[in-house]
């Protein structure tokens, strides 16, 4: 008798990480699988479990609790106020919204940069109190430290490097990386250096497309793209920037970001119906009544 794995097709026998039907998360071992297929696939951001579960549902296979939170979420301007406590709650919500995606925790600012016993902490209370199946960190080489000591206590771990937004002071801004000669070589050095630490993936944040392709060929693990152009082997979107929520300042949406749908404009519009039914005594009706 020819078993059930043997009549299975290479699609079914290993499904693709988008879209695909399994009764366990996704772990670190199918995204190495889904680098060698050559597959590409999305990542999102979410903050709650609502949000999270919807993603989910989708398809999603890798969901980002981002330190993106203290713009897209908390009310911050920039990401450096995020706290430890607020990503673990954070983090706890969307693992509970979600059945089949890994969730990513984000290490925020202030977690990890003393080294590599403060991030171990870090990442283990991330790890034990909210779920998650694996943390982000920000930095190359000078990160490296602490990317090796996580993996090696058994926490996957990815890397980002690029622009690293929680070093926004020091930068002045969000310039594009990785142009002239001498920073093109640096952030080849800190791809390479988080890849040899043992990272499972390195996101790419406002690189140039370039580069980017150059430094998806000179590694093994995944890249994923933010702003780095087509050539990576992932994507990933801040949720509310992708969705039309983002009320972006002078209405300039940057480049890089492509809107797949307006739900601040749907949003604004239920809730100007539902004032409207109130104040003309539309609702609620006889039918939304108990007697």
């Amino acid at each position: 008798m020819t078993s059930a794995i043997t009549q299975q097709t290479p699609a079914q026998a290993q499904p693709g990480l988008y879209g695909g039907k399994s009764s366990r998360r996704i772990t670190v071992r199918d995204i190495a699988a889904a680098k060698r297929r050559g597959e590409k696939w999305p990542m999102l951001t979410a903050y709650d479990a609502m949000t999270a579960s919807v993603f989910d549902e989708a398809g999603i296979p890798v969901i980002l609790v981002g330190d993106s939170m203290g713009n897209a979420h908390l009310g911050y301007e920039s990401t450096v106020p995020v706290t430890l406590e607020q990503v673990t709650m954070l983090s706890a919500a969307v693992v509970r919204g979600t059945r089949r995606a890994m969730v990513v925790g984000d290490l925020p600012f202030g977690s990890y940069q003393e080294g590599a016993v403060q991030a171990l902490r870090s990442a283990t209370h991330l790890v034990k109190e909210a779920g998650v199946g694996a943390v982000k960190l920000e930095g190359g080489e000078r990160s490296a430290d602490q990317i090796r000591l996580l993996v090696d206590s058994g926490i996957p771990v990815m890397a980002h490097v690029g622009l690293t937004p929680q070093s926004v002071n020091a930068y002045g801004g969000h310039p594009v990386q990785g142009r002239g000669e001498e920073a093109a070589q640096q952030l080849l050095r800190d791809a390479k250096a988080v890849q040899d630490a043992g990272a499972f993936a390195v996101v790419l944040e406002l690189v140039t497309a370039e580069l980017a392709s150059e430094v998806r060929r000179s590694l093994h693990i995944p890249t994923v793209g933010i702003g780095s152009g087509a050539d990576c082997d992932a994507q990933v979107l801040v949720w509310t920037d992708m969705a039309g929520m983002t009320d972006w300042p002078g209405g300039r949406t940057p480049r890089f970001v492509k809107q797949y749908g307006q739900l601040r404009q749907a949003l604004g519009d239920a809730a100007r119906a539902f004032a409207d039914d109130v104040v003309g005594g539309a609702y609620p009706a006889e039918e939304h009544s108990f007697h």
